[in-house]
Parts: C-alpha cells; sequence; structure tokens
C-alpha cells in the first residue's frame, strides 16, 4: 500500500480563473500527484488546491504550483477579503496514509529551502514544521499582511524568514507547514453586518478566548456577512460545537444562520460526528451506513492473500522473512485498528471514545507503513543482490554492496520500531478497548511480538556484511533495544488481558 501525503496549497487568485487552471495544470502534470479538488472564491480572491499522492510526488507538484503562482500572480495588484502575505500563500503537508508527522516536517523544510535557494521567495515555516514557537500559528505569521510585511521583513529581525532573502518580490512570501487534517468551514448570516461578523469570530476563536482548535474571521462576501473558520482539530472541537456557539452568538445580535459551507475536502469523520450528534444517535455503530457495509463485503470476497502466501513459499529468497515480519507487524496494527473501531460508538465505553479514536488512527496509520514495508524489505534485498553480482572488476562494487546492506539491514529495523509501535497502541486498546474483543487485542500483540522479533533477526543476519564497526554497534544496540522493549512490553500486556478475560 503506498504511502499518501495530502497537499492543501492556498493561492491568492481567485478571479482570473484562467490563471487558476495554469496552477492546477502544473499540478496535473506531476507524474504520481492527482488533483482532488479545486475551489476558488471571487470575494475572497483566493483558491485552495487539494491533491494527494506519495511523498516525492507531492513535493514535486507542490513546487510546479509555487512556481507557476510566483509568474503569474503580483501580490502589488492583489485585493481581497482573506488575509494574505504571498501567491502562494500557505503550503501545509498532511499525512494520510503510511506517512509519519516527523515525515510531513521534513517535506515542509526541504521544499521550504528549495523555494528560497531556487524561486527566490521568502519562506516560513508554520505549525509543527515551525523553528520559532510565535511562528506556530499562521495567523502570526500573516500579521500585517503583504503591505505590513513588505517593510517589516527588511528591518525587523524577528520577520526575518527562515529561508530565502529578506525582502518581498511581486510573489511576496509563502508559508508552508505540516498539520493534521482540518475542516474549513465558512458560515454566512441572514446580514449584511460585517462588525457583528467580527464580534462573532472573536467569541468563537481560541486566541481571543474562544474555543480551542477555532481560528475564525469576520468578512463581508457575496453581500453577507460570513464567519470563516479553521477547525484545526475536528475531533477536540467538532462542527456542531462551532455552530452551536456560533448560533448564539449571532441570536445575541438578532441575527440567524442562513446557510454555511464547506471549502475544500471535509474528513468524513467529521460529518459523521456532527451527525451522531445533531441527531443524537448515542447508540449508532458507523459500520450501519450502506457504503461501509458494501466496503466490507466487497473486501471479504478478496480477504485471502494467496499471492502473497504462494510468492513465499516458492523457491525464490523474496519475499523472505523481513516481508513476513512486516506483514505481522501490519496484521498487528489491523487488529488494533478492530478492537478500537468496535470500541468507538458504544455507550459503555463514552468515556473513552476519543482516547480510541486517537488510537484508531494510529493504528490506522501504522498499518499503511507496515504493508508498504512488505515490499520495501524485498526490494532492498533485491537491490543487494544486484550490486553483488556487478563484476568484480568494477570499481564502485564495494561501495555499492556496503550501501545496499546498509539498506537491508535499516529496513528490517524500521519494521521492528513500528511494529512496536503497534504493539503499545495495543497495549492502550486491551487496558481500555472493548472486553468483548480483548482477545482479538491479544493476538495482534502476540503477531506484534513475532513481528519484532522476526524484524531483529533479519537486522542480525544483515549486519554480518557491513564493515563500518561503528554503525555496526549502533545498529545492532538500537535492534537489541526494541527487541528487549517488546518482549516486556508483551508481558506486561498479557497480564492485562487475563484480567479482563477474567470479567467476560
Amino acid at each position: 500500500m503506498q504511502p499518501i501525503v495530502e497537499c492543501v496549497p492556498n493561492f491568492s487568485e481567485g478571479r482570473r480563473l484562467d490563471v487558476v487552471e495554469a496552477i492546477a495544470n502544473a499540478i496535473r502534470q506531476t507524474p504520481g500527484a492527482t488533483l482532488l479538488d479545486k475551489s476558488s472564491d471571487h470575494d475572497h480572491n483566493r483558491t485552495v488546491l487539494t491533491l494527494i499522492g506519495d511523498p516525492s510526488s507531492v513535493e514535486q507538484a507542490a513546487f510546479a504550483a509555487i512556481k507557476t503562482a510566483s509568474e503569474l500572480i503580483d501580490l502589488n495588484q492583489h485585493q481581497g477579503e482573506h488575509p494574505r502575505i504571498g501567491a502562494t500563500d500557505v503550503v501545509p503537508f498532511i499525512p494520510i496514509r503510511g506517512v509519519s508527522m516527523a515525515e510531513c516536517v521534513e517535506i515542509a523544510r526541504r521544499l521550504g529551502q528549495r523555494v528560497g535557494a531556487e524561486l527566490n521567495i521568502p519562506v516560513y515555516l508554520y505549525e509543527q514544521a515551525a523553528t520559532h514557537p510565535n511562528r506556530q500559528n499562521l495567523e502570526n505569521i500573516r500579521r500585517g499582511e503583504f503591505e505590513g510585511l513588505r517593510d517589516a521583513i527588511k528591518t525587523d529581525p524577528t520577520r526575518k524568514p527562515d529561508f530565502g532573502p529578506s525582502q518581498l518580490g511581486p510573489a511576496g512570501a509563502t508559508v508552508i507547514g505540516a498539520r493534521a487534517p482540518l475542516v474549513a468551514y465558512n458560515v454566512y448570516l441572514n446580514t449584511d453586518n460585517v462588525e457583528a461578523a467580527n464580534r462573532i469570530a472573536r467569541a468563537l476563536r481560541h486566541s481571543s478566548g474562544g474555543l480551542h482548535y477555532v481560528k475564525a474571521l469576520g468578512l463581508l462576501v457575496n453581500g453577507r456577512a460570513q464567519i470563516s473558520m479553521n477547525l484545526t482539530d475536528f475531533t477536540k472541537t467538532p462542527i456542531h460545537r462551532a455552530q452551536e456557539l456560533l448560533r448564539a452568538e449571532a441570536a445575541r445580535y438578532g441575527y440567524q444562520i442562513a446557510y454555511s459551507e464547506v471549502v475544500g475536502l471535509i474528513p468524513e469523520q467529521a460529518l459523521i460526528d456532527t451527525a451522531r450528534w445533531h441527531l443524537q444517535l448515542d447508540l449508532f455503530d458507523e459500520t450501519q451506513i450502506l457504503e461501509r457495509k458494501m466496503q466490507i463485503a466487497e473486501t471479504r470476497n478478496d480477504v485471502l492473500p494467496v499471492a502473497f502466501l504462494e510468492a513465499v513459499a516458492s523457491s525464490e529468497p523474496t519475499p523472505g522473512g523481513g516481508s513476513v515480519a512486516a506483514l505481522a507487524g501490519a496484521l498487528a496494527a489491523g487488529l488494533a485498528g478492530m478492537v478500537a473501531h468496535a470500541t468507538i460508538g458504544k455507550k459503555k465505553y463514552a468515556g473513552v471514545e476519543a482516547e480510541m479514536r486517537e488510537r484508531a488512527a494510529q493504528a490506522d496509520s501504522l498499518r499503511a507503513r507496515l504493508t508498504s514495508a512488505i515490499n520495501e524489505d524485498s526490494d532492498s534485498f533485491d537491490r543487494l543482490m544486484v550490486a553483488f553480482r556487478l563484476p568484480k572488476e568494477e570499481t564502485t562494487r564495494p561501495e555499492r554492496i556496503q550501501s545496499a546492506t546498509l539498506e537491508a539491514t535499516e529496513v528490517p529495523l524500521e519494521t521492528a520500531r513500528q511494529t512496536l509501535e503497534a504493539m503499545r497502541c495495543l497495549k492502550d486498546i486491551v487496558a481500555h478497548g472493548n472486553v468483548n474483543a480483548v482477545t482479538d487485542a491479544a493476538a495482534g500483540v502476540h503477531m506484534a511480538l513475532a513481528g519484532v522479533e522476526t524484524a531483529v533477526l533479519n537486522v542480525m543476519v544483515n549486519l554480518k556484511g557491513l564493515e563500518d564497526a561503528e554503525r555496526v554497534k549502533t545498529l545492532r544496540d538500537d535492534a537489541l533495544a526494541v527487541r528487549d522493549q517488546a518482549r516486556q512490553l508483551f508481558a506486561e500486556i498479557m497480564v492485562v488481558v487475563d484480567q479482563r478475560m477474567e470479567t467476560l
């Protein structure tokens, strides 16, 4: 399963649709990147694009889009309701499947450095990628907008960019970072009183004393007062909570909600949570959704990994023990996700629902990463064999063998680490998840231990081919530490399993 990163760049153009299309085409023409959505707003004079793909492709597509925007958008000529400092105003990377937040941070920093160096655009890093605490919040970086930053960047050391020149050109500056999925949500009132919208926005946003994980602005859009919101963690402050506070604040001034809209794409879970709250579906199980049931049924029709098992059983060296270790880890993470999802929505476990949602998301991410490692292990071994088959007179042969051996060692070590994380995830699920599925969670713990033990065996055998004694010691120590932690954690978890099984 391929790792997937989402990127949601915002561009300061929503009126010249030929410019928007040119930027979108820069993304479409990047192999491996898929443009999912394009949302433009005339009054905001802003466009939000959503693209996904493997990390390398998405990074390249983002650069192509930034470059195109810098050639076609002049901030000196730009006017719109939405705050902005750049032609490409903000570029967040979001981990979706098989990619960690740390990896998205690295993408953001690498792209920022390239944009600064090759395009001569000042770049600020924000959210999880921020290099300064006061730059984690986007509004701090964007304060004063393009016009204010144009002068401040030259003289104020606190406005010095992370990359690029301390001077603004027509493309302005760009903010690049990494964050969790958010909901961009606008609510329109039955009035054009933008001052009332500003007061409501102040009551909503966290920086003014309102709700955590809510950013809000009051604007005039399409002749109506609009409260534009970003819900940066909808699992902690859901849509309905923000909307009901907004409704109460609007009523205070004698206004009502006329309608609302979602900008760009929205996680399915955010809508399910909102429907559950408004309809008071306390006992609702997400598997009651018709499309979910259909997906499960379709998956079960092709659930047996026959091709993989036959490949393992063949005389070929790959897939071998390293791939099997990754599969064991993926199965452990899959069982963790299964039990967490079987806990969510159950009235008996309402007190741990937030925790189980976090564990479910963690388990899904780990499962995707470990699933990718199944092929990564085989690929690394195949590259090692290619190096060994080079003619002995080839001058680069020893170096390439060492490089491939190191890769073939590091891949199972990372599998062991990720599988240990799956076991840690299972520890919480065993202790607090649905007791009726505790044996499934316990099965996951056993699979995780098998995955760690097997992966470490692969590390140890590959270490024998490395010549760098210092590197060998570091890798061996790391592998043995992961194995020892897994063994100890396994013993601790199984005590809890036995205790919970006694309650059945």
